[in-house]
């Protein structure tokens, strides 16, 4: 299913129906600032597992983040955090940067990296942000990536063609307009370090 959403006024029953198939296991592709993303419900192990088959990784192997609506509904599922990350996080959020933290209890063990590390994103992009908070907590997710290099770049941005590659494995397709083709900025700061680990869109100076 391809659903239409536009960015400057969501359509508020169109993003409820996109959170009811989230909020009963199911896979969706969104718009973020950056690439279109297959995200699911935090609560759907399987889910999870089957968005890793549709990259053609392992669930070990496959990296996740956490896309939350804003910087209070972070601060829920990972550790406190130190001044200068605080400062960094507040200055860079929402925006496309993806920050790799301590994760605390509340994130399921599934999700974390081997030493206990999640990464978090508020995307700066008003159709996944509704949907997020239409589904009541955060969403697990992880960017578009085809397992043919050639089709690689118009199959990342193009929301009818993500459909015509993926539409028949989830459950929705959500059509944004043209995406992003630059991935986020990845910046692990971890064990109060502050380091980039990936260039992306986002500029930044540490």
């Amino acid at each position: 299913m391809l659903l239409k959403i536009y960015q400057d006024n969501p359509n508020y029953n169109d993003v409820n129906r996109v959170a009811d198939i989230l909020n009963n296991g199911g896979i969706a592709i969104l718009p973020t600032d950056t690439l279109y993303a297959f995200v699911c419900s935090m609560d759907f192990k399987k889910t999870v597992e089957t968005i890793a088959r549709l990259k053609g990784f392992s669930l070990k192997k496959a990296k996740y983040s956490m896309l939350c609506p804003d910087i209070a509904t972070l601060s829920e599922y990972v550790r406190p955090l130190n001044r200068d990350t605080f400062r960094l996080v507040r200055q860079c959020l929402p925006g496309p940067y993806t920050f790799i933290l301590d994760a605390n209890s509340n994130v399921p063990r599934n999700y974390l990296n081997p030493n206990r590390t999640i990464g978090v994103r508020v995307p700066a992009n008003s159709i996944c942000n509704a949907i997020i908070q239409a589904v009541g907590s955060p969403l697990i997710g992880t960017s578009v990536r085809t397992l043919d290099a050639d089709r690689e770049s118009e199959y990342l941005t193009d929301p009818e063609l993500i459909h015509e590659l993926f539409g028949r494995q989830v459950d929705i397709v959500v059509d944004g307009g043209i995406g992003e083709d630059i991935p986020s900025t990845v910046i692990d700061c971890s064990d109060g370090n502050l380091e980039v680990i990936r260039h992306g869109k986002g500029e930044i100076e540490l």
